[in-house]
């Protein structure tokens, strides 16, 4: 991709103009700034000139210098470097203010429009490519707000440098300005050398923010599958290929820049020449020989910043062709207008759903992977229904279409007479709460991850946690409610996570509650107390309940068994297992594997109470104390 190639400098500058549009107070007090900067800069060299010829050649002359020719110098040359300064602070502070705002804006409208995204868009994005095009790509694209008022301010001071030079002697003015088209030529050939490799960079940014932040989240399964080496040497690739990047830009640079430098003092050199020549003939004075230098030298060095913004404009164009691939999804799901009753538990009904994962090939073909295939449900009003099924049966998947995380490709999810997608943004959460198996912890305190914000009093938080089985526990944590949990719940076991992911639902007082496995992690005795509270704290709840244990199974007022992502039967326990065999043997594959825990269990109880009895400690062994068993 080179520049100024028409295609890039027509996207660059459609960048910049949605830029100025967002920002257009701050911007247009950066270009001011700059203007008075390339103004004063300019009449710097008028300046100079003028107290030469006013002051310091009759200084000269006089073989001394008075001290109202002092005054009158420093008085000149204060003012306009006075002004300067005002300028540079001007364009310096509203050009970063600017710049900032912009990356501000467009962070929060990227992670907005995350939000709107339905999962199944989630699914085909990984999540370190989501954090780089909310942070890397939104900077690249708005850091040529950084040079670009200086630029514009160039822009002025050119012309009017210009000016100055031709109305103070022609043809040094000719003699100067011939070295501005081989300093553009300069930059053109070093923008256009620059440009793929600039962009080539900023691409591989993204690359190593995707990698490390997928390593980082898969520490549990990289750490316990001893992959370390793996991922340290999939890292190294992606950074040794950014660092490469970066050397090649920089020796780019290394061999442009000592001859971009050179062209400018070539110049001023060749306008003293020929000045030196006119004012030795009589043809202009020593003051607009050095006003024209002086002008010239002053003048080369910002004509530099128009190369900045081209250099640029590669990476603005590329960070913000991945920055709209997010604005522009057109995944996120449509809203209604209308609200779901509230006072009482709710009615769900599911009429033929059918939702589908889109997947790639082998050969990189698009296809589907059917999840659920026409499930119909009607789960009464305040009853608990169990959903139970085999791995890949759709369980969750039905969960996430209930709590409209995602649409269904056909079919619909009705609650109290209403197709959820006939209901305003946010209206599912007010009434339904999800607690899923995977739970995640904020970096907050216990209080702060039940509430979310919400404004509920300590005296709420703590019943929730007493229906969750969680206030024995939380009791006895450091500073209780306020006790910092760690990054995603780290100081926490699972269980303790679990039991605050469930509370955190509980408090909100759904009429809808829907709960993906989300007793996993406790023991069957924790597990059935907390379904036991919730059943007497939940009458005017309906409970929709993925269940693999027999306690949970139990608790249901009926059973939806799925298979193959259909509805195979549903009904009573006792009616599903006198004719349901894919239901009969998988709860009583259930059984036996609780039954086989809790055998072990009781196994290790017996040989421990056997050691306190026999006094011998845990020096006596397994061995021992497997022969005590025996005799």
């Amino acid at each position: 991709m080179n520049v100024p190639p028409t295609s890039t400098l027509r996207e660059g500058l459609a960048v910049i103009g949605r830029g100025i549009k967002d920002q257009p107070r701050w911007f247009a007090l950066a270009v001011l700034g700059s203007i008075v900067y390339g103004v004063m800069t300019s009449l710097t060299a008028a300046a100079i000139g003028f107290v030469v010829q006013r002051a310091i050649t009759p200084a000269i002359e006089a073989g001394h210098a008075s001290a109202q020719q002092l005054w009158f110098i420093g008085g000149v040359m204060a003012a306009v470097v006075l002004t300067t300064i005002i300028g540079v602070i001007g364009r310096r502070i509203a050009g970063g203010v600017a710049m900032y705002n912009l990356g501000a804006i467009y962070r929060r409208r990227v992670t907005r429009q995350y939000l709107r995204l339905p999962l199944s868009w989630h699914h085909k994005h990984p999540s370190g490519q989501l954090l780089s095009n909310a942070n890397a790509d939104v900077e690249a694209t708005w850091n040529i707000f950084a040079p670009l008022p200086m630029a514009l301010g160039v822009v002025v001071m050119l012309v009017f440098g210009i000016v100055q030079m031709v109305v103070v002697d022609p043809w040094l003015a000719v003699v100067g300005l011939t070295v501005f088209p081989m300093l553009f030529l300069a930059n053109v050939a070093f923008q256009r050398a620059m440009s793929p490799r600039v962009t080539r960079a900023q691409q591989l940014r993204a690359d190593v923010s995707e990698v490390a932040h997928e390593s980082f989240e898969a520490a549990l399964i990289v750490k316990s599958l001893g992959r370390e080496d793996h991922e340290a040497e999939r890292f190294r690739t992606v950074t040794d290929e950014l660092r490469d990047a970066n050397i090649e830009v920089g020796r780019t640079r290394g061999r442009f820049d000592p001859a971009i430098e050179a062209i400018p003092t070539v110049g001023t050199l060749a306008v003293l020449f020929v000045g030196t020549l006119r004012v030795s003939s009589g043809q202009i004075t020593a003051a607009q020989v050095v006003q024209i230098a002086y002008l010239f030298s002053i003048l080369a060095f910002p004509v530099r910043a128009l190369g900045w913004v081209l250099a640029e404009l590669p990476r603005a164009v590329v960070g913000w062709n991945r920055v709209s691939a997010v604005l522009d999804a057109s995944g996120s799901m449509t809203f209604g207008s209308r609200a779901l009753p509230s006072g009482s538990a709710s009615h769900v009904q599911t009429e033929g759903l059918a939702y589908a994962y889109e997947i790639t090939t082998e050969e990189g073909e698009d296809d589907v992977n059917p999840a659920l295939v026409d499930v119909t449900l009607d789960v009464a009003p305040g009853s608990t229904v169990a959903v139970v099924g085999p791995t890949g049966s759709g369980k969750s998947t039905l969960t996430n279409l209930v709590m409209r995380l995602v649409d269904p490709d056909s079919g619909a999810v009705v609650v109290d007479d209403i197709d959820l997608r006939d209901v305003r943004r946010g209206g599912v959460s007010d009434v339904a709460a999800l607690v899923a198996q995977q739970t995640f912890m904020f970096d907050d305190t216990v209080r702060g991850n039940i509430t979310l914000g919400a404004q509920h009093d300590d005296d709420s938080v703590w019943r929730a946690l007493h229906v969750a089985q969680g206030a024995g526990f939380v009791e006895h944590l450091p500073d209780a409610l306020d006790t910092r949990v760690g990054e995603r719940g780290a100081s926490l076991s699972g269980g303790q996570r679990q039991r605050i992911a469930l509370a955190r639902a509980v408090i909100r007082e759904p009429q809808l509650l829907i709960l993906d496995d989300a007793t996993s992690a406790v023991d069957p005795s924790v597990e059935q107390a907390i379904l036991g509270r919730l059943r007497e704290a939940s009458s005017g709840t309906t409970v929709l309940v993925v269940a693999y244990r027999m306690a949970t199974i139990l608790l249901a007022d009926e059973i939806v068994y799925l298979e193959g992502g259909r509805v195979v039967d549903h009904g009573s326990h006792e009616a599903l297992l006198g004719r349901c065999v894919g239901y009969e043997r998988l709860v009583t594959a259930y059984a036996r594997e609780a039954a086989e825990r809790e055998a072990i269990a009781a196994g290790e109880e017996h040989d421990a109470e056997l050691d306190d009895e026999l006094g011998d400690g845990p020096e006596r062994g397994a061995g021992a104390a497997a022969e005590e068993v025996s005799r």
